[in-house]
């Protein structure tokens, strides 16, 4: 059995478990005489890292699975990897970083901006027919009366229009094109 301290608490494990990967620190630890670390009044080699993120690394080298708590930050089970030179590890665990990344920026909604246009009856089929750059209509309000009194009376109606809002970072463009300008033109006389 080999005694570990590691920040001060004591892991136990067998030789064969620290011998897994032949390329780690703990591996020349158990093999290579010359290495000189120092060993605590009980024999146990001291090693002065994290012991809350060591336990994950030997679990690791005794079943060859990643197991560990939630609480856990997977960046701090890396770092400690990298220390003990486990590639496996290190290359599972940066697998597992980047599936967590992706999925928390698949599962962030869109962000919508909506803009509410007024529009005469005469107007509306046009500016409906025309929305194009990604606005989708979203609902019509009749502000007016729908009753012509003269010549000129006509109805009024509020257009709600949406767009997805990208981000700077999206790759996506956020230039106002011409037909955007004429909405805002439109949207402006209220």
């Amino acid at each position: 059995w080999v005694r570990l301290n590691v920040g001060g608490t004591v892991f136990l494990t067998t030789r064969q478990t620290l011998l897994k990967e032949q390329t780690s620190f703990l591996y020349r630890l158990c093999q290579q005489q010359d290495l000189h670390s120092d060993t605590d009044e009980s024999g146990a080699y001291v090693i002065d890292r994290d012991p809350t993120y060591f336990g994950p690394i030997l679990n690791y080298l005794r079943h060859g699975k990643l197991v560990f708590n939630k609480e856990l930050a997977e960046e701090g089970v890396l770092e400690e990897a990298e220390f003990y030179n486990i590639t496996p590890l290190i290359k599972l665990i940066k697998e597992r970083i980047i599936e967590r990344d992706s999925k928390a920026t698949q599962q962030v909604p869109p962000k919508h901006v909506y803009r509410v246009l007024q529009c005469q009856e005469e107007e509306l089929t046009q500016m409906v027919s025309t929305m194009s750059d990604g606005w989708k209509f979203e609902q019509m309000v009749n502000i007016g009366s729908s009753y012509s009194y003269g010549t000129e009376d006509q109805a009024e109606f509020l257009c709600v229009v949406s767009k997805e809002l990208h981000t700077p970072g999206s790759g996506l463009s956020t230039e106002q094109s011409h037909k955007t300008k004429l909405f805002q033109i439109h949207g402006s006389r209220m």
